[in-house]
């Protein structure tokens, strides 16, 4: 199956095209189309993997509805008999990887929870003893579970790296009430996930989640605890003082680690069994969480 890479709409504006998802404009609405493209040290690759953005698309949409009782989201509906009549012409390639949604505003961060401890934040404990400025205690090993989740929020960049701020500078862009408000939303979300998540053989080790604002009112918006924004380990393999296989894009950071690229555009091509394997993990993951089998 080839990937969908990119996407026009004859006839329906297009907002904007982001690393993985294209945006129109419906007016009141907005539909958001999640490609097959994958990213990676925030570039592009040229490469993209079957089934990703149905992935994508249908996982965060069974996450908006398993929780929109701690938050509501921007989510109208994935199924095409409840889209407009403008998008008929277009559902066999919308199909599955489309999202209606309300408009929103979304806020100027990456929400950032980590609960466990790898990757950067491994890096930035065994340097100084904090993870993105905040202190742990010590004794931690690599992909240990932390005591309690934290929260770590990041600007939002358009291109280029995202950067991670003190909760003090995200209530600096946001405000104090707001920042406190997404902070424990955060990790409330974050909890209730994870621990869903653990029954069906699956650690969260970390994820970001993105809001916005629909008049006063906070939502969540973008994608949910998906394989692109969160790190998904199988529980059955998890031993803490190694970095733990993973159902998620790690599976091609690692990779694109191995090769003598310097993590600027343009990004090397992905090899064939590295996009067979990935779109399997992919596809592994959404199975795994749901009980179903992708469409």
């Amino acid at each position: 199956m080839k990937p969908l890479m990119t996407l026009e709409l004859p006839g329906i504006r297009k907002l904007k095209s982001g690393k993985v998802r294209e945006v129109f404009d419906l007016g009141d609405t907005l539909l958001l189309v999640a490609t097959d493209r994958i990213s990676a040290f925030d570039c592009i690759l040229p490469t993209g993997i079957p089934d990703k953005g149905k992935v994508l698309n249908l996982l965060s949409a069974w996450w908006f509805k398993r929780l929109e009782t701690i938050l509501p989201n921007h989510m109208i509906s994935v199924e095409s008999s409840d889209w407009p009549a403008v998008l008929a012409p277009h559902v066999d390639i919308l199909k599955g990887r489309a999202m209606l949604t309300r408009r929103a505003k979304i806020l100027p961060i990456e929400c950032v929870v980590r609960g466990y401890l790898v990757g950067s934040g491994w890096k930035e404990y065994q340097e100084r003893g904090t993870v993105c400025g905040l202190p742990l205690r010590k004794g931690y090993r690599q992909a240990d579970r932390l005591d309690e989740p934290i929260f770590t929020p990041s600007t939002k960049a358009e291109t280029g790296h995202d950067e991670n701020i003190s909760f003090e500078r995200t209530a600096e862009l946001i405000g104090l009430a707001l920042a406190e408000q997404i902070r424990t939303i955060s990790l409330n979300l974050y909890r209730e996930a994870a621990a869903y998540a653990l029954t069906r053989g699956i650690i969260i080790a970390d994820t970001k989640f993105e809001f916005g604002l629909i008049g006063d009112r906070l939502v969540l918006a973008d994608e949910a605890l998906t394989p692109d924004s969160s790190r998904f380990w199988p529980a059955d393999q998890y031993a803490p003082g190694s970095n733990p296989p993973s159902f998620d894009k790690q599976y091609v950071r690692d990779y694109l680690e191995s090769l003598n690229w310097d993590k600027t555009p343009p990004a090397p091509p992905l090899p064939e069994h590295i996009v067979r394997r990935t779109s399997e993990k992919y596809r592994d993951a959404y199975s795994r969480l749901t009980g179903m089998k992708l469409p």
